[in-house]
Formats: structure tokens, sequence, C-alpha cells
């Protein structure tokens, strides 16, 4: 079914596509696509999030360029879009951020509050399908396929509800992406930042990524997108002329995914979550233990065990946890709030550390645990430290052995701590 009407994204009415504003309400936000009505998939991504809710609690910051960062580690984690108009960007020094705004308002992040607004948009989210994929604190996919009969309209109207719903309920804006698949719905909802609503239907698809260059594909990182430009690939349309076995040959399991997104082909489905709240590791003793040196070489293998998992679900997370328990059963937990989220086990670790040095009074462990929560998108995680100038060298070293543990096992490389540290019982719980 397609519709040549114009929808407004305010008023939610249709009129007549030969009109320029809507005739009902006189805004200038018409929605009109031949697919529109009927795709099923949306993206849906929160403007600016932090910096948004900031500026819904203070209504003074409204027109002010806003930057949220600073602390001891003196970088942006995310900016207003006024300041960004300003060149500032995520993870830049925020000596540099404000010498391209000198007017800009800083203020230290609170997780919080924000982690509490967007389970709030979740729960909108929610009352339409329940079929959303959360994928960080601000952002998920929704299926809206079948829910038509339920909302007694398309998709595409019950979204532009929803734009409104949170605009007038929650205080903040979201961009959303309506299309056929989930690489194209996140792809669109980027298109028209701050409050947009853009559709990608299948007709256009493989015209509207020809001219895009190869770093729009998910899973094309700065490294890859250079080893594709040494071969002479820097636009998707070039990958669209090439065979499914020659990107494979040449790229392993990495080609298969170029030729098919390149083409708008992508068959994932929305997996409904609820989200993970923590990520965390423990170990029970086959002794008690009150070394400080056994006791932190186990830290460091929970540590890092942490750290994979959080890598490997996408996630970072703002609260260290201590975990322990004492020989007669008796549980201490401790936790300390980071400057910033992390996926790297070094700062897990080191949070670990500090907490357990103040529980080491001589009393004896029978298990020691580790963990993450206040979850969050890694897209602001460990950005550059300028006052731990080894935190950068730590980090590099982290990721050339995740390198190695990847191709070669898990003990195919330790750190001091780990190669020293006693075994467990096997009967380990994690």
């Amino acid at each position: 079914m397609t519709d040549a009407r114009f929808l407004c994204r305010d008023c939610l009415e249709y009129q007549p596509a030969t009109t320029k504003r809507c005739r009902y309400c006189g805004s200038p936000r018409l929605l009109n696509h031949p697919e529109q009505n009927d795709l099923t998939l949306a993206h849906i991504d929160c403007d600016a999030f932090y910096a948004s809710v900031e500026k819904r609690d203070n209504p003074e910051l409204a027109d002010k360029p806003v930057i949220i960062g600073g602390g001891k580690r003196g970088v942006v984690s995310t900016a207003c879009y006024v300041a960004r108009i300003n060149g500032v960007r995520s993870a830049m020094p925020m000596f540099k951020a404000l010498e391209l705004c000198p007017d800009a308002v800083v203020i230290k992040p609170n997780m919080e509050k924000y982690a509490k607004v967007g389970r709030e948009v979740r729960q909108l989210m929610q009352e339409l399908t329940p079929l959303v994929e959360p994928i960080s604190i601000d952002e998920a996919f929704l299926e809206l396929k079948g829910t038509e009969r339920l909302h007694r309209d398309p998709p595409v109207r019950v979204l532009a509800r929803l734009a409104n719903r949170v605009t007038n309920e929650l205080g903040i804006t979201i961009s959303v992406g309506l299309s056929y698949c989930k690489f194209l719905a996140k792809v669109a909802s980027d298109l028209e930042k701050p409050r947009g609503f853009s559709v990608i239907g299948r007709a256009e698809a493989p015209t509207f990524l020809a001219d895009k260059p190869v770093k729009l594909i998910w899973g094309v990182g700065r490294a890859f997108e250079q080893t594709l430009a040494r071969d002479g690939i820097t636009k998707i349309g070039q990958l669209q002329t090439m065979e499914e076995t020659d990107l494979m040959r040449r790229y392993g399991v990495m080609g298969k995914r170029l030729y098919h997104l390149s083409r708008g082909q992508d068959s994932r489905d929305v997996h409904p979550s609820s989200g993970a709240k923590s990520v965390s590791a423990e170990t029970t003793f086959f002794d008690d233990i009150d070394d400080k040196k056994e006791l932190t070489g186990h830290l460091r293998t929970l540590s890092e065990k942490v750290s994979r998992r959080l890598k490997k679900s996408g996630y970072a997370g703002l609260t260290v946890t201590l975990k322990l328990k004492t020989k007669d059963f008796k549980s201490r937990t401790r936790n300390l709030t980071l400057e910033s989220p992390t996926q790297l086990a070094d700062r897990i670790f080191r949070a670990g550390e500090l907490m357990l040095a103040k529980e080491l009074d001589g009393t004896k462990f029978r298990l020691i645990g580790i963990g993450v929560s206040t979850l969050s998108s890694p897209q602001l995680a460990d950005p550059h430290d300028l006052v731990d100038l080894d935190a950068g060298r730590r980090a590099a070293a982290e990721a050339a052995m995740d390198s190695l543990r990847d191709k070669f096992g898990l003990k195919s490389i330790e750190t001091g701590y780990t190669f020293r540290a006693p075994p467990t019982k096997p009967a380990q719980k994690s």
C-alpha cells in the first residue's frame, strides 16, 4: 500500500501532496514517501541526549552551547547542537572545545539522571510494540509489523505520534529512521538530526547507498576503512559491482557483510530485551584468602572477564562494584563511580583495587567479585585521559592483548597479576 498524501508530523493530519505547509496547523514538517505506509522497522535515537536533558532541567540553557564532560579527564562526553555548530565533538579535549566555543556551559555528567530519562523513553516505545531492542541508554530498534490493527494507524503515523509524546511529556526530542531493515533504519535516523524523521524504502536503497562512503556500513571502523581505501574502495557503489566470493576471499566474513549491506540486504530481526542492568563476574576460593597479592590476582582476572563481556555485548559501565564474602559468609559490597563509562579491564581493575585496599584488615575471604552497572553506549566510553598520561598506553596494550586472545585463546597472554594468581577450585560462579 502506498499513499501520495503528506503526513504532518506535528498535528498528524494527512493532506494533498501539492501543499508545502500543513493546511490544518501551518507546520512545514510534512512527511511523504511512496513506501511510508509499507515500512515497519524503525530506529529511534534521542537527540544530543545528555545535553538535551540538562537543557530541559534548566531552561536558561535553552539557546546556549552546552558541553557535557570536563572533570579531571578534561574531555567532551557530548555536546548540544549549538556547540556542534562551532566544531565541538565528542572525545575532544576540553581546552580545544572551549577554544572553538568559549561561551559554552560545561556540565559534569549525571549518569543516574540520564538513565532514568532513558528508561522513560523506552517505556513509551514499549507501549507501541513488545518488539523493542535497546541498543544503548538513548536508542533502540522497534518492529511495528502487525500493530496497525491495534493502533488503527500505520507505523509511520504511530512513530510521528511517539516523537510528539517524547517532546511533550519528557521535554526532549528524538529522531526517527523508518525502513525495512535495521541497517537502513539506523542510517535514516541520522539523516536529519535533530527532530528528524527519514524514510528509506526498498526501491531506492541501492541508489541511495551508491555514493555514500564505505564507513557508513555497520562494522567498518577507521582501520578497516583505511584497508578498503588501500584497495581502491571508498564508495559503497564500488562494493555493489563486486562478487560476494571475491569480497569474502579478500576480507573473510566481513566481505560477506560488505556484499549484502552495500545492497541494502540485512536479515537481522528485532529482538526484544529489557537490557542488561549490570555485568559482573565472581569466583569462590578453595581456601579462604587474606593475602593481598593473591586477591589482587583474582581481581585482575575477573576484571578482564567483565571487560570481555562488556566489549562483546556493546555496553560500557559507569559504576564499579566490588563484592567480597568472608569465611563466615558475611558479604561486603563497595561501589565506586568513575568519571566516564568504561569497557577497559584496566580501569575496572584499578577501581576495584582501590576499594579492595580498604578491606584488607586481616579478614579472610572465601569469595571475590567485580562488576559494573549504570550501563550505556560505548560511544562515550574511555575518553583520552589528559591527567593520567600512561592511561592511553595501557589502553593500547589492552587492545593488543585482546587481539592476541581472540586469535590464540584467552591464556595466550597474561599480565603479571593473573600469572601469579593461584588456582581456584573447579566450581566457579560467574
